[in-house]
């Protein structure tokens, strides 16, 4: 005989799969790794210093 299966376990491991599935998806759409974000906030530090650096003061 075949061993019971739980319905509502079955059913959360199945959504759950499809939502890891989904966000490994979104993940290589839309993610960055951690060295292309810190280069994108030094690139844009430096740009707010060099433009804080070229105001006249009055």
């Amino acid at each position: 005989m075949a061993k019971p299966v739980n319905l509502n376990r079955y059913r959360k491991d199945k959504a759950r799969a499809e939502k890891k599935a989904r966000a490994d998806q979104n993940a290589v759409s839309f993610g960055r790794n951690k060295a292309e974000k810190d280069a994108s906030k030094k690139h844009l530090d430096k740009s707010r210093r060099d433009l804080d650096g070229h105001e006249i003061d009055k």
